[in-house]
């Protein structure tokens, strides 16, 4: 029996999250997703939002991740998440969020004017990737 977990969060990109944890809680398309060592196994699609990884090394310290959708697996206490992009509160440029939210909202408003279905779902999504890594730069 584990007594912590292993997580892993790989993008395109590459590796961005390795570590033993406690617990892991994510948001999927069924609600949120409680995870502690020697789960269940369980394969879950994510949603746009935070990661909140309990770390085993110190009790007190939580990681936060921010994950745009992708898709998560637990199986013999590893968790591991692939998702389109993903980045920990340290590394998420805030103004840059800030900018990516203000050009989102610009093009919700341009696409509702134009009556753009497709474009009004892109800058959606766009809109929700930015607050998400807003939201989660706030944990530092």
């Amino acid at each position: 029996m584990s007594q912590y977990l292993t997580v892993n969060v790989v993008t395109p990109n590459g590796l961005v999250y390795n570590h033993h944890a406690s617990i892991v809680v994510a948001k999927t398309t069924d609600g949120e997703l409680g995870i502690l060592p020697n789960h269940i196994p369980v394969i879950a699609p994510l949603l746009i939002d935070e990661v909140k990884v309990g770390r085993k090394d110190d009790d007190g310290h939580v990681d936060w991740i921010a994950v745009n959708g992708g898709i998560m697996e637990v199986r013999d206490s590893v968790v591991s998440i692939v998702a389109d992009s993903a980045e920990r509160e340290r590394d998420i440029d805030v103004s840059r969020a800030e900018r990516a939210k203000i050009r989102a909202e610009r093009m919700i408003e341009e696409a509702k004017q134009k009556d753009d279905v497709d474009e009004l779902r892109r800058a959606t999504v766009a809109l929700y990737r930015a607050i998400n890594r807003i939201n989660v730069s706030k944990h530092l």
